[in-house]
């Protein structure tokens, strides 16, 4: 066994979420919140559902003072081919929050079938809120 690439994939999955873990740990309402850092335009536009938007270049620690800090923040943005996420999942780490980030993003949320909302939301599987 390859004792560095264990801990390669281990580190991997304790600090990334797929769209299908994200949507079950919502849904057995586990103590996350859906980050999207991207601007507020592009949010409105479409988002996950429950989503808050806090755009990467506006974190500070004004701007997240009223944010619950026991809870696990999964950043995302609208893909691959974005870092918003991992911009937004930096700042909040250094901020002193627990984060996670969401492998694929927005594109890859609708790809594997999930309702998003938004100006341009789109039909998909529901999240039912186990909060």
């Amino acid at each position: 066994m390859n004792v560095d690439q264990m801990k390669f994939y281990q580190n991997k999955l304790a600090h990334e979420m797929d769209s299908w873990d994200v949507f079950e740990a919502l849904g057995e309402g586990e103590a996350i919140v859906v980050v999207d850092g991207r601007t507020a335009e592009a949010f409105a536009q479409e988002h996950i559902p429950g989503a808050v938007n806090l755009p990467h270049r506006e974190l500070s620690t004004a701007t997240t003072a009223a944010l619950d800090k026991s809870m696990t923040y999964v950043c995302y943005c609208d893909g691959i081919g974005c870092n918003a996420s991992t911009k937004t999942a930096l700042k909040l780490l250094t901020l002193g929050f627990e984060v996670r980030e969401l492998i694929g993003g927005l594109d890859w949320w609708k790809r594997d079938g999930y309702a998003t909302e938004g100006e341009k939301g789109q039909a998909g599987k529901e999240l039912v809120c186990g909060c």
